[in-house]
């Protein structure tokens, strides 16, 4: 069977990439896609050493390449100690996600203070700018680099009840809009993967109406699955996409086509 010409472009082999937040969930399933398109890859968590192990575990049962490393992702001395165990045991990294993410509750306005509103900027916006910040003088040096965002559908939904994620969304998009701008130059892309809700472990107690009720909705008629983000994140990280940045990508089964 003759392999497509195209199938190299999508081939990581000899790349380093950076997940934050990645013993769980999406996170987790992207490293596992990079991993198996050839990337080594860095995993990270902050504080659940045992699923941490576990997701390192799977990751290199699978024969993968990649280290799990702890570290704050929204304190500067973290993520220089991050990306520096990063360098030292895998290489500088080539691609970074910035996955991390804290709890993500919907309430009125009235129910929100300043500080939890902080909380979202500083995962959102302050965990990428310092981990770019980081990882720049050796994607400039190399004239190569893939910067990839997880966005979310809430912020061109509008959603309710839930605008302290919504603004810091919005603000990691604009974010993400002009950097990609500024790198472009550099051979860097700069780009937004904006899932819809994907039912992942955080999810299991979310009441059944919700998920009832955002499932009906769906144009494709099902869930979406972790697979279908990684599957983009690969594209995103890959030179298939060499010509591709500044971009917001919804993986929701249309529910953003309006």
């Amino acid at each position: 069977m003759n392999v497509p010409a195209h199938a190299a472009n999508f081939d990581l082999s000899g790349r380093v990439a950076l997940v934050t937040g990645s013993s769980t969930g999406l996170g987790k399933a992207m490293a596992l896609a990079l991993g198996a398109a050839g990337a080594r890859v860095a995993m990270n968590y902050a504080n659940n050493e045992q699923r941490a192990d576990a997701a390192l575990k799977a990751y290199r049962e699978a024969g993968y390449e990649g280290v799990m490393l702890r570290a704050n992702v929204i304190e500067e001395s973290g993520v220089d100690e991050l990306v520096t165990a990063c360098e030292s045991q895998l290489g500088p990294p080539d691609i970074v996600i910035f996955n991390a993410t804290p709890a993500q509750p919907q309430m009125p306005i009235e129910e929100y203070d300043w500080a939890f509103y902080q909380s979202m900027l500083d995962f959102f916006i302050k965990s990428p700018f310092l981990l770019t910040r980081r990882v720049l003088p050796h994607l400039k040096a190399q004239r190569w680099g893939r910067l990839i965002n997880i966005g979310s559908e809430v912020f061109a939904r509008g959603v309710p009840n839930f605008s302290a994620y919504v603004a810091a969304k919005g603000g990691q998009n604009g974010w993400n809009r002009s950097m990609a701008g500024e790198l472009a130059p550099f051979n860097i892309t700069v780009n937004m993967l904006s899932p819809g809700w994907i039912p992942v472990e955080r999810h299991e107690d979310d009441p059944q109406e919700l998920k009832d009720g955002y499932r009906s909705m769906i144009p494709m008629d099902r869930w979406g699955v972790p697979v279908d983000v990684a599957g983009t994140a690969v594209y995103l990280a890959s030179e298939a996409s060499s010509f591709v940045t500044g971009q917001t990508i919804h993986v929701n089964g249309g529910m953003t086509v309006c």
